[in-house]
């Protein structure tokens, strides 16, 4: 087993694995420099200590170069204040050339040897002349990086149908598939305002209880189902999922029933 560290080098990013420093140990939010992509950055510690297999550690495993001080940190919040400011003067440059995108963020490296812009558009963008201006304005090296509207919302923030910020920007790392089937599973609204969240996508939060949804729909009669009650037989018509409790049309009475799931028996027919 070999130890790393887990960073990530955004809030709610995905996490990342490097070798400490040698003999060094972390605190779980420590602030630590590393090398990404060629360049430095400051990323925080997410995971202090993991031992993982061999076989799992990534191909160009690096180590954690050295802790990050209040000098460095302060050096970040510049970067951030500089990066608000270009984000601005990107956009009015994009306006310029006409181009169909909209620029989401800007980011500099941590020793400002690159910049990032972030943008989404509908269609492929040729943005050659694009990075020409931006590498004569900033000088320094420039990368586009074309996002989805799920990483858009990430990056925004904001608050969701429910009331509380989004999941995404807060404390997911990476994104999950959801499907339409998982609503289905859960008994939701198929109205899409209903099950959508702020990127216009299925919202995230629907895989969080389909697991526990499916394995106890495995335990409980389907809707239409023929079965046996302590009160006679009778047909499926509700379920309460997750108080796994059937509503029961009986062939000898009018009104339904409810009753645990335990106590019916399907009849195969």
């Amino acid at each position: 087993m070999v130890e790393v560290v887990g960073v990530r080098f955004k809030p709610a990013g995905r996490i990342y694995y490097y070798a400490p420093e040698r003999q060094k140990e972390y605190q779980y939010r420590d602030y630590v420099v590393v090398e990404s992509q060629k360049v430095k950055e400051i990323a925080e510690v997410a995971i202090p200590s993991k031992e993982i297999s061999p076989d799992e550690l990534p191909d160009d495993l690096q180590t954690i170069l050295y802790t990050a001080t209040e000098k460095h940190l302060k050096k970040v919040a510049k970067n951030e204040e500089d990066a608000k400011i270009a984000l601005k003067e990107a956009q009015k440059i994009v306006s310029d050339h006409r181009l169909e995108m909209k620029l989401v963020s800007v980011a500099y490296s941590f020793d400002r040897s690159k910049m990032t812009f972030c943008f989404t558009a509908d269609n492929r963008i040729d943005f050659r002349e694009l990075v020409k201006d931006l590498a004569a304005t900033y000088k320094t090296r420039i990368e586009l990086k074309q996002i989805g509207v799920r990483d858009e919302a990430k990056i925004l923030g904001g608050i969701g149908p429910c009331g509380r910020p989004l999941c995404c920007s807060t404390f997911l790392g990476d994104f999950v598939p959801v499907s339409i089937k998982m609503a289905k599973e859960q008994s939701l609204s198929l109205n899409p305002t209903k099950i959508s969240g702020l990127c216009g996508r299925l919202m995230c939060c629907l895989n969080y209880e389909n697991s526990e949804y499916e394995r106890l729909r495995k335990l409980m009669p389907d809707y239409g189902k023929k079965v046996e009650t302590p009160d006679g037989p009778g047909k499926v018509i509700g379920l309460n999922i997750l108080e796994e409790i059937v509503k029961v049309k009986l062939v000898n009475r009018e009104t339904p029933i409810e009753f645990d799931a335990s106590e019916l028996t399907l009849i195969k027919e």
